[in-house]
C-alpha cells in the first residue's frame, strides 16, 4: 500500500507532475547531497527551482535491524517522523523548509521505502559551514545577536511544546543572506516529544549540540547571552548554573 501526498500549491505546477508519486520521485536522478544507510539525498532542478529530494529505503541503521527488526512493523518511520516534524516546526511558527510532497509504501504492514520533497530556501547557508570558513558575519556582534536570539527562540518554542531535536546541530541551522537574516530549523528525522527526566535529558542533550561549536567560536559572554535568551531570564538561578554544567561537560568521555 502507498500512500503520496503533494502540497496544493505545486500540484498543478510542474514541480507537482515531477514528484506526482512515489515512484516517480524514486526514478529521479541528480545532484547527490548526502547517502548514508538509511537515506539518500538528492537535489533537483524543476521550472527554473531547486528542490531537496530525500529517500528512505529502510527503517533500521543495519540490514538485520532494517529488514528482520520489529521496527519495520512497529516503530515510527524515519521519513514519517521527518515530515511530522517539519509541518509541527511550521505550526509553531519556526521557518523552516517548505514540504513539497511526501509518502511511504508499506508491503505486508512493514515499512518498504518513503520519500519527502522540500523547496531549496535560496540564498542560505548553514552555521557549521561559516563557522568552518571563519565567516567575517560571526565577528560582527549586529549580525550574531540576531542570529543569536532567532536560535534560542526556536530552540525554547520547541522545549516549551515538550520537543527535542535530538542533533540541534549548526549544520541543521540555515542563515539567508539578508541584511537581517532569518534563521530556519531543517532536517530532524529523530525528533520527537517528551516527558520529566527524559525531556529534561533531551534538552540538555540539544542545547550541549548548539554549545558543542559555539563553545569554539564564541566567546563566554555570548554563549551566556544565548543561555539566558532561550532560558526567558535576565540572570541565571542555581537550577541554571546546574543545567549548564551539564551542558558544558555533556559530551565528555562520549568521543
Amino acid at each position: 500500500m502507498s500512500k503520496w501526498w503533494v502540497n496544493p500549491q505545486y500540484a498543478a505546477s510542474e514541480a507537482g507532475t515531477v514528484f506526482g508519486s512515489l515512484d516517480r520521485v524514486f526514478s529521479l536522478t541528480g545532484e547527490r547531497i548526502a547517502n548514508d544507510q538509511l537515506s539518500r539525498v538528492l537535489r533537483v532542478g524543476v521550472g527554473g527551482k531547486r528542490y531537496y529530494v530525500k529517500r528512505y529505503s529502510g527503517n533500521g541503521k543495519t540490514m538485520r535491524r532494517r529488514w528482520f527488526g520489529l521496527r519495520r512493523w512497529f516503530g515510527l518511520p524515519r521519513v514519517r517522523a521527518e515530515w511530522r516534524n517539519l509541518l509541527a516546526f511550521r505550526a509553531w511558527g519556526i521557518p523552516t523548509a517548505t514540504l513539497v510532497a511526501y509518502g511511504l509504501e508499506r508491503r505486508f504492514g512493514g515499512f518498504v521505502r518513503g520519500a519527502l520533497v522540500t523547496e531549496e530556501i535560496p540564498d542560505t547557508t548553514d552555521l557549521a559551514y561559516l563557522a568552518h570558513s571563519d565567516d567575517p558575519r560571526l565577528g560582527d556582534h549586529v549580525w550574531l545577536t540576531q542570529v543569536s536570539q532567532q536560535v534560542a527562540s526556536l530552540t525554547r518554542t520547541l522545549h516549551d511544546a515538550r520537543f527535542a531535536h535530538n542533533d540541534l546541530k549548526w549544520r541543521n541551522l540555515l542563515v539567508d543572506g539578508g541584511p537581517s537574516p532569518t534563521v530556519y530549523l531543517i532536517d530532524c528525522p529523530t525528533g520527537n516529544t517528551y516527558r520529566g527526566a527524559l525531556l529534561e535529558y533531551r534538552i540538555v542533550k540539544d542545547l550541549a549540540c548548539l554549545d558543542k561549536v559555539a563553545s569554539k567560536k564564541l566567546s563566554r559572554s555570548q554563549r551566556l547571552r544565548f543561555y539566558l535568551d532561550y532560558a526567558r531570564q535576565t540572570r541565571l538561578g542555581d537550577g541554571d548554573r546546574q543545567r549548564i554544567a551539564k551542558i558544558v561537560h555533556f559530551f565528555d568521555g562520549r568521543e
